[in-house]
């Protein structure tokens, strides 16, 4: 059995969407036109999903809003006794989402068909990813699934507004940049040429401050739209080598060691290691293969390997802690932690402290950086105005002289 997303004519000729449950998509057709409706398109949901994997699609995604939404949906109905089947029709039930929907009735039909939930997640991993698999199966073998659900559905939610946090902190900054780029794009190629035109006939060598702007606003007008399509096929030539493996860990490295930059690197990654073993680790999943998942969630490649390194280390009889610290990546207080817990036998409470510290660390950091970034960006457009309204100042201070 599987699940089917439906495009149908109905008896009073209105397309209908849904989503249907049946072994083939002969099956499904048969159940429309037993309503009276007129099949136009049937196709199964998980096939869907893999071909868009592998193009490009224009369909939206699922938010990590809406998964923190269902996972806590899926936590509370299976903590009050409910089957996951039905669990899970419920919660397909709830959404308005027409992805989500389909999705959350396809892992149920996987379900019913005797998958476990893990198995039936798998289906899906562009949406539920290793560690979501890994933690629901450890939860699925130990028996404790609504209180792996619940760890999990924390974990998703405190990653949704982290990353609220995160656009809402750079919102402002990042529009009072585009803002500011654009008044003085503005002022250089449409205000200053009408300005200086006053000048032309004045008979007078006109200042070399006035002389620069001028230059630079005749380039802005000449060259300004080529010169934004080579920025553009810069930036697209950066990401497209980006995406070689070689480049990427190399410039991945070269972001560790910038000032302010590397540390932000590191601590988010260190900060999203810790949380995710911390997980794994109370969920029962054993120590490698949590090392193995959170090096996943790391989004820098170098930290990842050094991980992935130190995994291979405690397979060999070493410390957690002297492993990680081999790479100099990992910050000296989650080391300690880590130390502290693997000799006290609470790894996953030392592990839980050392994400909230880095993440407190974090937050401390981005608003200072914040603090300075924008009043620094409003001094500098105050210079460049500054600058632009002396160029067109100087010729008439010269003009007034002449009179006297």
């Amino acid at each position: 059995m599987g699940a089917f997303e439906y495009k149908a004519m109905d008896a009073r000729g209105r397309e209908v969407k849904g989503v249907l449950e049946g072994d083939t998509p002969r099956q499904i057709r048969q159940q429309l036109r037993e309503k009276g409706w007129m099949p136009l398109s049937v196709e199964e949901v998980q096939q869907r999903e893999a071909r868009e994997k592998r193009g490009f699609s224009l369909r939206r995604g699922v938010s990590a809003t809406d998964l923190a939404l269902i996972t806590r949906q899926l936590s509370t109905l299976v903590r009050s006794g409910m089957p996951v089947d039905e669990s899970l029709m419920a919660v397909s039930q709830q959404t308005d989402k027409a992805r989500l929907k389909s999705m959350v009735v396809a892992v149920r039909s996987k379900v019913l068909e005797g998958h476990s939930l893990a198995a039936a997640l798998g289906g899906f991993p562009q949406v539920f990813n290793n560690l979501y698999q890994s933690t629901v199966s450890a939860g699925e073998q130990s028996g404790h699934l609504n209180a792996v659900l619940d760890r999990l559905a924390d974990y998703t939610e405190a990653r949704q507004q982290l990353g609220q946090k995160m656009a809402i902190a750079l919102l402002y900054p990042v529009l009072l940049t585009l803002v500011s780029i654009a008044v003085v794009v503005m002022l250089l190629a449409y205000v200053v040429p009408k300005v200086v035109e006053v000048f032309d006939n004045i008979g007078r060598e006109l200042p070399w401050l006035t002389r620069t702007l001028i230059s630079i606003s005749d380039f802005i007008r000449d060259y300004g739209i080529p010169l934004f399509g080579v920025v553009v096929l810069a930036a697209a030539l950066a990401v497209y080598l980006l995406r070689i493996p070689a480049l990427k860990f190399s410039f991945h490295r070269s972001l560790l060691g910038v000032p302010l930059v590397g540390r932000l690197v590191r601590g988010i990654n260190t900060a999203r290691f810790a949380r995710t073993f911390a997980i794994l680790s109370s969920a029962g999943v054993p120590v490698l293969e949590g090392l193995r998942i959170s090096a996943q969630v790391m989004s820098n490649l170098p930290m990842q390997d050094a991980v992935e390194s130190a995994a291979k280390r405690v397979r060999e009889g070493g410390n957690l802690h002297t492993s990680l610290a081999a790479s100099g990546y990992f910050p000296p207080m989650t080391l300690h932690l880590i130390a502290s817990g693997e000799a006290s036998g609470k790894l996953e409470e030392m592990l839980e402290r050392a994400a909230d510290n880095q993440e407190r660390e974090l937050d401390t950091l981005r608003s200072a950086l914040l603090g300075i970034f924008e009043p620094l960006l409003i001094l500098f457009m105050g210079g460049v105005v500054l600058i632009i309204v002396l160029a067109i100042l100087l010729p008439i201070f010269d003009m007034n002289q002449m009179v006297k």
